[in-house]
């Protein structure tokens, strides 16, 4: 390999660059450690937490944070790869109490699993939504409406 070179370093005089030319800082940048600005009692009180368990294993899953607190939510089922959050939400526009709509894809395709949740505001909406729209054609396919099982499968919300 190539000779190491050594560098002799003097106390102050000649050393305006570093080895590599770049220049000496007058004062080195403060150091910033990678930590979270402290939050205030009221940015707590509005980060929710979801925590889960499946068989011995439990975890925060932060997918859930991003849905409103107390909602009625449905399982839309069977639905084809050409559905997107748009259509969905679209066939569901006579329902006003709609807040959230969200397709469930695949990490590595990125395509649709055939299956998402819808999210309602109002039971009212919801117990209308399951019971007129089971059944119907969302594209080429009839959609299948359960009530979501989400709430039992959390733990607690922090």
């Amino acid at each position: 390999g190539e000779p190491v070179k050594k560098l002799k370093l003097s106390t102050g005089e000649g050393l305006s660059k570093l080895p590599n030319g770049m220049p000496i800082p007058a004062t080195l940048p403060p150091e910033q450690p990678n930590i979270r600005p402290k939050q205030t009692k009221e940015e707590k009180k509005t980060q929710r937490r979801v925590f889960r368990k499946s068989g011995e294993e439990e975890w925060t899953d932060p997918t859930m944070e991003d849905w409103p607190e107390n909602d009625y939510r449905a399982f839309v089922g069977d639905l084809g790869s050409e559905v997107t959050e748009e259509k969905l939400k679209n066939a569901f526009r006579k329902y006003s109490s709609v807040l959230k709509v969200k397709i469930v894809l695949d990490k590595r395709s990125g395509e649709s699993k055939g299956y998402g949740f819808i999210s309602f505001g109002s039971v009212d909406d919801y117990v209308k939504a399951m019971k007129e729209m089971n059944g119907k054609y969302i594209c080429n396919r009839p959609i299948r409406l359960l009530k979501s099982s989400w709430k039992k499968r959390a733990l607690f919300k922090h």
